[in-house]
């Protein structure tokens, strides 16, 4: 358990209708077969021990006494296993019979959930037989003389590791507009164990699917989600354990339909407890009673997958709308910029790289959107001492087929005026070379903007600013900044999505080679007239750095997971020593740069990361690294 992570399991067992016997040795078999696979928490379907479709034999008492007895024989299985186990039951408690979830855990039943709402329509009718366990507020003796408590209003906690807080509801309970898990979730449970029944019709699935991962979303929760399977299918209802586990709105494993197949993956319960922190209006009200169980600590391995790309999204229907819908978010706030301040014209520099390609792409969606000629976008190309030829046509070529107007102001001549005021010897390439050409550069936009009025374009990106990979009053300063929120690893998918779409062969060729190109400030002096100076030789991949700033800005994670999670990410791209080298640096930097964010100018929000002083980050810019260095020092290289 780990870094928080504790293994879960959905179990649908085979069943046959009213043979208790049967399926009590059954659910025992899966017991310690899903403990010996290191599940913790495993929940069995509804009404498992006698099933679900029993109709009016639910009316007989001799199987209501089977299926108790079957009961006591699985809560001693739980004696010598180590783990919390949910199963179905029909028990019946002063006079009435309730649908129940029976939480169990080292030869304790520790609890008895009932269900709440019983559906009595259509192909249902729960309300025959039981009753509502709405308000049921009371402790029975099971068989060994123990008090347990019946109830909905009850979590079990983990001692060892308090994170782990479960509670129970009983299938159609999520599908109304209260469920209960909504209770448990706002009294502190981090997982829902969901024991169902739910029969199969054309299209449900991808309704219970949505339902699952919406709940787990809307509650900030792990969902395990049980189903009934084709033991239950008798009479005029099929039944598919279509089971699903999700976590906060994201389904991390399901089953395949009709095949009865457990599914085991990993819930992150420290990373669920982090968000609810963070969002100020995710109410508690604890009305649940507290019921303790134990399990042994252990180093849960993690099989769930870890997308090494968490800002692009893999599916590429999906991926293609979520770029069309960022370039329109970059577009319509430079819009507003433009409209607010009545300005007729923007300025940009273009340097044939990726960033400023995209903040000129953007710029044209927005001039377009106003009905403005893009006559009125001033790019600017501004050749130095790095500049090589294949960036500086592609520059020309991507202003020309955009429409935009064309300028080129070399900066050779001032920046060697410059250096030779400040005593800066043109062959020593230390920072001051550098960033003097970026300022430079930057003078140049900002003096140009005031004299044609316009509003000069910032072109850097949000990896860049997390790093602080920018020249301070240099690159790090424009009048509007539309790529602040879009990590590198994005930019590059926003620009192919431009080429594929834009409709033009010459300008998708262009757009293509800018792709194709090294990332580069090109401040350096060409090598044979190639570039000399690539950027993530220099700090290292963005794939890494966008990686890390995901796990350590939106989750909160420490180093020690957003380590153990990029050798799982990366696995067979990069080794420990290396991934272990540009953690360091990328907490190093984050830390140290922090005056660079603490004036960024505005720019465009358009995910949950972002560094804006006014918006996401608050963060003092003189804050200390040293423990989160201390602990990446002290990694174990794999």
């Amino acid at each position: 358990m780990r870094n928080g992570f504790v293994k879960v399991a959905a179990v649908t067992p085979k069943i046959k209708v009213a043979d208790t016997k049967y399926n009590g040795q059954l659910i025992r078999d899966l017991m310690e077969e899903t403990t010996e696979n290191g599940a913790k928490v495993i929940a069995f379907p509804e009404l498992c021990i006698t099933g679900y479709t029993c109709g009016d034999l639910f009316l007989q008492d001799y199987l209501l006494e089977e299926a108790k007895e079957e009961l006591s024989k699985i809560v001693r299985k739980s004696e010598t296993l180590d783990a919390l186990f949910f199963v179905g039951v029909p028990y019946e408690v002063n006079g009435k019979l309730y649908n129940m979830a029976a939480a169990i855990s080292r030869g304790d039943l520790l609890a008895l959930i009932p269900k709440v709402y019983l559906p009595t329509y259509n192909e249902f009718y729960e309300g025959r037989y039981f009753a509502s366990g709405k308000n049921v507020n009371e402790v029975i003796k099971f068989k060994n003389g123990e008090d347990v408590p019946v109830s909905t209003d009850i979590i079990l906690q983990c001692l060892e590791m308090p994170k782990i807080k479960v509670s129970a509801e009983i299938c159609e309970d999520v599908w109304t507009p209260n469920p209960p898990s909504i209770a448990h979730a706002m009294s502190g449970a981090t997982i829902i164990a969901n024991l169902s029944a739910s029969d199969e019709i054309t299209g449900k699935d991808m309704y219970r699917q949505q339902l699952i991962s919406g709940q787990s979303a809307r509650l900030i929760c792990g969902y395990i989600y049980a189903s009934a399977g084709d033991g239950e299918s008798t009479g005029d209802v099929v039944y598919s354990a279509h089971n699903i586990i999700a976590e906060n709105g994201s389904v991390l494993k399901e089953a395949k339909r009709f095949e009865n197949e457990t599914i085991y993956t990993e819930i992150d319960v420290e990373k669920l407890e982090e968000e609810r922190r963070r969002m100020s209006t995710f109410e508690v009200n604890n009305t649940h009673k507290v019921v303790s169980f134990h399990l042994q600590k252990s180093n849960t391995s993690i099989t769930r997958y870890v997308d090494p790309m968490p800002f692009v999204p893999s599916n590429q229907a999906f991926r293609d709308k979520r770029c069309e819908e960022i370039l329109h978010i970059q577009a319509m706030g430079l819009k507003k910029r433009l409209e607010h301040t009545r300005c007729k014209s923007v300025v940009v520099g273009i340097s044939g790289g990726l960033d400023s390609t995209l903040a000129l792409l953007v710029s044209v969606k927005a001039f377009d959107l106003l009905g403005l000629p893009r006559k009125n976008i001033v790019a600017i190309t501004m050749p130095g001492f790095g500049t090589t030829d294949r960036t500086y046509d592609n520059a020309v070529n991507l202003i020309q087929k955009l429409g935009a107007e064309f300028r080129e102001i070399s900066i050779v001549d001032s920046v060697n005026v410059h250096f030779r005021d400040i005593g800066q010897d043109p062959s020593v390439h230390d920072v001051t070379y550098e960033n003097g050409q970026a300022r430079e550069r930057t003078q140049i936009l900002m003096d140009v903007a005031n004299k044609i009025g316009g509003l000069v374009i910032g072109t850097g990106d949000l990896s860049e600013l997390a790093l602080g990979w920018a020249t301070y009053n240099g690159d790090h300063m424009s009048m509007y900044a539309v790529n602040a929120s879009i990590p590198k690893t994005l930019v590059r998918y926003l620009v192919r999505y431009y080429a594929d779409t834009c409709g033009d062969e010459g300008l998708k060729y262009t757009l293509l080679d800018i792709l194709d190109t090294p990332v580069s400030p090109e401040l350096l002096p060409p090598e044979e007239g190639q570039i000399s100076q690539k950027t993530e030789d220099l700090v290292g991949p963005y794939e890494l750095h966008d990686f890390f700033m995901y796990n350590i800005l939106r989750c909160g994670f420490r180093p020690e997971k957003v380590y153990r999670l990029a050798l799982i990410a990366f696995r067979g791209k990069y080794d420990s020593i290396f991934i272990k080298k540009w953690l360091k640096s990328f907490y190093r930097r984050f830390f140290a740069q922090q005056f660079k964010r603490s004036c960024l100018p505005d720019g465009p929000k358009v995910g949950s990361v972002a560094v804006s002083p006014r918006g996401d980050l608050r963060m003092p810019s003189d804050a200390c690294s040293r423990i989160w260095l201390d602990e990446v020092e002290n990694l174990e290289e794999a």
